[in-house]
């Protein structure tokens, strides 16, 4: 699942395209979407919240989109050819310069204007917005002080914007197992704001690294680094599923 950084530039590649074009044509291909057409009416602005992206249409319309696992959007000139296949394409709206094409997105849905709070109402501060509060942030986590770190930072509605990658790179920068109680965890506030540090570095490039280093295979601590030495102490990275996803850990650098 994408992180916060890559949908909060998602969000300005579509703002900068889109803003202020009206649109000439809209094609929604989910059922309950079908019949719609926004065609004639000006894009407003496109926002990030978190995870999910808010395109403002008109007056009194928001396109909510959520990219989920395997979503992406794509910005084509006209009669340029699509780089993903035209089956796994969810909306497209057309304006004078741009087909901004939604691929195989885990949300689409159409709110008014005043309810996009019924979509993205129930989550945390946001790493990368104007509502950022790092107090209420580590007041949300501790408000469950028994549950994994790894798995509270990953929650939503604590602070939005963190997802697997993060989860674990973060927890190993903090030198704490991600299935530690968070009210085991010495220096919350710390690892709180080395979260948002994270996102701010790469939210403006498209190569994410916690390392620093950009070279291929040197970006990552632990992440997708299951049995290779860590970059520490040389001991092996240890993984396991959980939530559905993987958690990787340093066993020597992060004790349970």
């Amino acid at each position: 699942m994408p992180e916060g950084d890559t949908v909060w530039r998602t969000a300005q590649r579509l703002d900068q395209a889109l803003t202020g074009q009206t649109l000439t044509r809209t094609d929604f291909r989910v059922p309950a979407l079908a019949m719609l057409d926004l065609s004639g009416r000006p894009v407003i602005a496109t926002i990030s919240r978190g995870k999910h992206l808010l395109t403002r249409i008109g007056d009194d319309h928001t396109l909510h989109t959520h990219l989920k696992m395997e979503g992406a959007w794509h910005l084509y000139r006209h009669a340029s050819r699509w780089r993903r296949p035209a089956y796994e394409a969810r909306v497209v709206l057309h304006t004078p310069d741009w087909q901004a094409v939604g691929f195989a997105l885990g949300v689409t849905e159409l709110v008014a204007r005043g309810d996009e709070h019924t979509v993205v109402g129930h989550l945390g501060p946001d790493l990368l917005g104007p509502d950022w509060d790092e107090d209420a942030a580590v007041r949300r986590l501790l408000a469950d002080p028994g549950r994994a770190v790894g798995e509270a930072i990953l929650d939503q509605r604590n602070l939005a914007g963190i997802g697997n990658l993060y989860r674990s790179e973060l927890c190993f920068l903090a030198g704490v197992h991600p299935e530690r109680p968070v009210g085991d965890v010495r220096d919350l506030r710390r690892l709180v704001r080395r979260a948002k540090q994270v996102l701010e570095t790469n939210k403006n490039r498209p190569q994410q690294t916690t390392t620093g280093d950009l070279a291929r295979g040197r970006e990552h601590w632990v992440y997708r680094r299951d049995g290779e030495p860590c970059r520490r102490c040389r001991a092996p990275v240890r993984h396991r599923e959980a939530d559905g996803r993987g958690l990787y850990w340093c066993p020597r650098c992060q004790p349970a």
